[in-house]
């Protein structure tokens, strides 16, 4: 069904696609009748580098180790690919920029500069707007930090996963524990205010006790902002095939759950405030990149496997688009340098499409889903349930004239609660196709059904 919540996943662009499930995503976006959303002249901006010098043992990502020195040609597709997507959004404003992958801080500065250039050329950037680049804590990655602060970058996200260095190994990481710390001390003087750490637990052979004193060390370094994401085993990676063969065990879901709950405390105590399920932040330092994908805003993806949700303006239509870019980066490239883009799949998503992304997305934040556009709706599905009001008998959810939000115990209970929640807005589109099929013929569904592009 769906997995969601703590898994080791870094940018929603490039994987939130993974959360939902077919089934349900489908009956989503064939119901007609509903609004499309307010347009917005106003869009974040995810840009997706694929490449790595290797692979870790526990990832299944969109990420490829380069056969050879394409940089140039990366530059020049990822500015055409930004150029075509701004032109067809007709956004005036980027809000924020976030370079992910892969390991961007293999990137070029200077590529980093011209995709910046690119965008303040065809819509807004101000100087205020977040830039945030994934960096790798290697001691390449950490020389290369100021030049990428010349370039445009204002926000570093800094992957060190773990301060034990036996883990890393295991893990497959290309740097060691010093290596992190120096890298996160680097970018704090840089930065300052404006550097996160991923730090992952439930992690081989870990315990509480180690994880403890780890996160303690950890945060005795760290800058303004922590995400806390929980190793997931993925089919097919090295990790998965060695728990599976018994060379190496991961500690129980019971034993993860007092892990995360541990940790939420031992944060709250240092003056971090969680405002998602996976993050932590002093100072409001918080991820106004990842605010937007929380609060289902506009955002386009760039790049090899990038996800992104807009309205095309530009072919004259009104009503928001999942679309998803080709996900191999040589393919990418031609189909990039063919036809300025290379978008491979598109589904227009109605009012009620986008009622699963809000919910899905929103119940991540401790403030839940408070009453915007879609609340209506949600409200009036939601409300007499018996199944909803099961969850707020038992202290999981709450629903009042706030919005809907998760409690302290049920952030923690969120994939377990959300397959109901789903099923309740299943029933609800179903109820709706009946009555439109009594109803007879429902005319053009351009808007209703899955349209999808081919390269050419």
């Amino acid at each position: 069904m769906l997995r969601t919540c703590l898994t080791a996943v870094r940018s929603p662009a490039v994987c939130v696609g993974r959360c939902f499930s077919s089934e349900v995503s489908g009956a989503v976006s064939t119901l007609a009748g509903f609004s499309c959303p307010p347009f917005s002249t106003e869009a974040s901006l995810y840009v997706h580098w694929p490449y790595c010098l290797k692979r870790c043992s526990y990832c299944n990502f969109n990420k490829y180790i380069p056969r050879s020195d394409n940089q140039d040609v990366m530059l020049e597709c990822l500015q055409r690919e930004t150029e075509t997507l701004l032109k067809l959004s007709q956004v005036s404003r980027i809000t924020s920029v976030f370079f992910g992958g892969g390991t961007p801080s293999l990137a070029r500065p200077s590529t980093i500069a011209a995709v910046l250039e690119t965008v303040a050329r065809h819509a807004g950037l101000s100087e205020e707007a977040e830039v945030t680049l994934e960096v790798n804590p290697t001691p390449v990655g950490s020389s290369k930090l100021e030049d990428f602060l010349h370039a445009g970058v204002n926000r570093f996200s800094i992957g060190v996963q773990s301060l034990r260095d036996d883990d890393l190994k295991v893990l497959g990481r290309d740097h060691n524990s010093q290596h992190a710390l120096q890298t996160v001390v680097e970018a704090r003087r840089l930065c300052p205010g404006r550097v996160s750490v991923d730090v992952m637990f439930g992690r081989p052979g870990q315990c509480v006790a180690s994880w403890e004193l780890e996160l303690d060390e950890l945060l005795s370094v760290c800058d303004d902002h922590v995400s806390l994401y929980q190793l997931t085993l993925e089919r097919g990676t090295q990790l998965f095939r060695q728990v599976q063969k018994g060379q190496l065990s991961v500690p129980s879901d019971d034993i993860t759950a007092v892990m995360y709950d541990s940790a939420r405390r031992i944060l709250q105590k240092r003056g971090y405030l969680q405002y998602e399920v996976s993050n932590f932040a002093r100072n409001g330092a918080i991820s106004q990149h990842n605010m937007s994908y929380w609060k289902a805003s506009q955002y386009l993806g760039v790049g090899p496997g990038a996800h992104g949700r807009f309205v095309p303006r530009g072919e004259g239509d009104v009503c928001r688009e999942a679309r998803t870019q080709t996900l191999e980066p040589d393919v990418w490239l031609r189909e990039v340098q063919q036809r300025s883009h290379g978008t491979r799949r598109r589904i227009p998503l109605t009012h009620l499409g986008l009622l699963e992304e809000v919910l899905v997305m929103g119940l991540r934040l401790i403030d839940g889903i408070t009453h915007q556009s879609s609340w209506a709706d949600l409200y009036q599905i939601l409300s007499s349930s018996s199944e909803v009001q099961d969850l707020q008998q038992t202290g999981l959810l709450i629903l009042d004239d706030r919005g809907l939000r998760c409690s302290w115990q049920g952030l923690a209970l969120l994939d377990s609660m959300l397959p109901t929640l789903l099923l309740l807005l299943e029933a609800y589109i179903t109820q709706g196709l009946q009555e439109q099929q009594a109803r007879g013929p429902i005319g053009d569904q351009r808007h209703g059904g899955q349209r999808v592009s081919k390269p050419g």
